[in-house]
């Protein structure tokens, strides 16, 4: 099991390059980088609602997002953000830079997160092996910038 989730990993991991190019080419189509997210979202929304009545997900479960702090609404906002960044961004840093970019992002605020135990992560204490991942990472960010 934990390897299927591994790969689906590694699979949401390869698509969302795939998706920032195909978002750019809608950005540049309709002139709006803005736009472009909007229809990404649409369209990801039209299909997150399919899949929710094809599995008879139980919709009264959505009472409770009113009830929950403002915070962790701003996941919208946070989402709508990091994809109009790769649409304006792919295009004009190439998706090697741009999603080295953002790897190496997401590695230093995933492991401040769990040094932290932020969001209810469990703690894992940064370490020198973690912190020479992200070094690791960085090092490849610039290999990929220089050449």
């Amino acid at each position: 099991m934990k390897l299927i989730l591994l790969i689906i990993a590694l699979a949401a991991g390869m698509l969302a390059p795939l998706q920032a190019g195909l978002n750019g080419k809608m950005g540049r189509a309709i002139e709006s980088p803005v736009y472009a997210a909007l229809i990404s979202f649409a369209v990801g929304t039209l299909v997150l609602f399919c899949y929710a009545l094809a599995t008879r997900i139980d919709f009264t479960n959505i009472r409770y997002a009113a009830s929950t702090h403002w915070s962790v609404w701003s996941a919208g906002f946070l989402g709508a953000f990091y994809v109009t960044a790769a649409i304006i961004l792919t295009p004009r840093l190439g998706a090697a830079l741009t999603f080295g970019l953002v790897v190496a992002g997401q590695l230093i605020m995933a492991v401040f997160m769990d040094h932290f135990g932020l969001l209810g992560v469990s703690i894992q204490p940064l370490s020198w092996q973690r912190f020479a991942g992200i070094a690791l990472i960085t090092a490849g960010v610039l290999l990929i910038r220089k050449f």
